[in-house]
């Protein structure tokens, strides 16, 4: 199966549909399956007091609080609807979060096929419970959470009526950047088994690395945040990959998986052509005549590998040849 790749846009669009659609355009280019896109309105979700994050604080104006920054950058719940449109003509699909119960409300009603929860609100019970109710298959984020938090929101959606089979865990790390040591890939697999659902990885490192290893690791959704342009002002391009970034990690990802291969051991076309050159056989290590006895003096191995295998050497000691030999001749032996 293939892992399927999600474009996250976030709000690297600056606020600017006209960037929004660029950004379509760049992400099916790219070979991603999914865009994503984040839908809220600012003041229902963020109070006047809420600070911002340092990373935010770094790549922002530092005097302004978190809800000013968000009404800046955020899209109109109206504009959405444009661009599920635009991801159907383009054939990619469109995938959003909701961070307050409306705009939640607003992409159930405008026919989104899957919503994606954000780790913020892993421990937002109503909000956990209005989405559940949607009946859609659900993304759901891990970052910030125990392990009983993810259970709890799990059996929450489940009792509100989602299938459980339509929900897939992403573990994440809400670190931005994430600390290559940070990163704990190794909880992919814990995921998995514990609650018995498929896992991906929502990476927020810097590169490409830590995605790639994760699919190696069964990830079957990779989530990475992408911009137009690393050097635009807003708080998450810096860490975003740009479009040839993208493209990379696209087909690094769909090699990884060609090299998975099956759980047998089978020779490859090529190793089976190699088989003859690398491999040695029993070869005349001088001139040996008919009726001679074969000595570790006069028989050895070299390549290629077409005659007699190194396995037949000791059986033939002390044999005798039953023809002549120049130095280097394959020995002729009946295997008995």
């Amino acid at each position: 199966m293939k892992t399927y790749i999600i474009g996250e846009v976030g709000v690297n669009h600056n606020g600017s549909f006209k960037n929004a659609v660029k950004m379509i355009k760049v992400a099916k280019k790219c070979g991603v399956n999914a865009i994503k896109f984040q839908a809220a309105i600012p003041e229902l979700g963020v109070s006047k007091n809420a600070q911002k994050a340092r990373y935010q604080k770094n790549a922002t104006n530092d005097n302004e609080s978190q809800l000013k920054m968000l009404s800046k950058i955020h899209l109109p719940l109206e504009v959405f609807i444009k661009l599920k449109k635009i991801c159907k003509n383009y054939k990619i699909d469109f995938l959003c979060s909701a961070f307050d119960e409306y705009s939640a409300e607003f992409l159930n009603n405008i026919g989104l096929n899957c919503f994606k929860i954000p780790s913020g609100e892993i421990n937002n019970i109503p909000y956990l419970d209005q989405i559940g109710k949607y009946k859609k298959k659900i993304i759901l984020s891990t970052g910030m959470s125990t392990l009983r938090e993810i259970s709890t929101a799990i059996t929450t959606l489940i009792n509100a009526g989602t299938i459980k089979k339509n929900i897939i865990l992403l573990h994440c790390v809400s670190e931005y950047p994430t600390l290559f040591k940070n990163v704990n890939l190794n909880l992919i697999s814990k995921l998995k088994s514990k609650f018995g659902l498929k896992t991906g990885f929502s990476d927020h490192t810097v590169g490409i690395e830590a995605a790639i290893a994760a699919v190696a690791k069964g990830a079957t959704v990779i989530e990475k945040h992408f911009t137009l342009n690393k050097n635009l002002k807003g708080p998450d391009h810096s860490m975003s990959l740009e479009p040839i970034e993208l493209k990379n990690l696209v087909d690094s990802i769909r090699n990884v998986e060609k090299s998975f291969g099956k759980d047998s051991k089978y020779l490859s076309l090529n190793e089976i052509r190699n088989k003859k050159i690398v491999r040695r056989s029993v070869v005349a290590l001088t001139k040996i005549k008919k009726g001679e006895v074969y000595t570790v003096n006069n028989l050895g191995l070299k390549r290629p590998g077409t005659g007699l295998p190194p396995i037949y050497l000791k059986k033939i000691i002390g044999k005798r040849a039953d023809k002549n030999y120049t130095e280097d001749d394959l020995i002729k032996w009946k295997k008995r």
